[in-house]
């Protein structure tokens, strides 16, 4: 089984969108540990409208929480406890997309954040990071926070409209590949996203297809 994390800077930054079509491109199956807010729905079931990938391989969530926060704030507010047990990766035939929640140092409990859930799994993370301003200051810092964990990189994925300084500037300060930029795409269904994502993605030869 080969395993790929894909985690963002920050919340709505298309983290989801990319995790579809990465897992599309892989054949893989996908996994949202934590979802937190569900209303009208969650990130698998987008998922699963996008990435083309039959039923089985959306797998269901450890917590699905209803409250649209922080997930540690919305476990405390469902009433929920999140024990670390229950967030092991699941065991598939096959790649497996595992999505984060929220930026890498959103927290999940109390005690740990998501980079410390991808610390635990020791698996490569790909970091999700917009174009435009800020990016800089939010993708290093995230970087920094996931290297000072040990937590691989796989690389850089760049969402929205092109700015070639940032696309430049954060791999090289990083020390991270670029795997591309992925653009706002209208509409947004299966076939543009699987067509914007072979053409402007690329993926290490690490990640194996299903």
């Amino acid at each position: 089984m080969s395993v790929v994390v894909v985690t963002g800077t920050d919340t709505d930054i298309g983290k989801t969108v990319f995790a579809a079509g990465l897992a599309g491109a892989l054949g893989a199956f996908y996994w949202k540990p934590v979802q937190a807010g569900v209303d009208p729905s969650g990130d698998k079931e987008r998922v699963a409208a996008l990435s083309g990938l039959p039923p089985e391989k959306i797998l269901p969530e450890a917590y699905r929480l209803n409250t649209p926060a922080s997930p540690h704030l919305a476990a405390r507010i469902d009433g929920v406890e999140v024990s670390l047990d229950r967030l092991a990766l699941p065991q598939v035939d096959g790649p497996l997309v595992v999505e984060g929640a929220g930026g890498v140092l959103v927290p999940v409990t109390e005690t740990l954040t998501m980079a410390d859930l991808f610390a635990y799994w020791g698996q490569p993370v790909i970091l999700c990071a917009r174009t435009g301003l800020g990016t800089i200051n939010h993708s290093l810092l995230s970087i920094e926070a996931l290297r000072a964990r040990g937590v691989p990189i796989a690389g850089i994925a760049f969402i929205g409209d092109p700015h070639a300084e940032n696309e430049r500037i954060i791999p090289q300060l990083a020390g991270a590949p670029s795997l591309g930029r992925l653009p706002l795409l209208d509409p947004l269904d299966p076939a543009s996203l699987r067509q914007a994502f072979a053409a402007h993605i690329t993926l290490s030869d690490t990640f194996n297809r299903g």
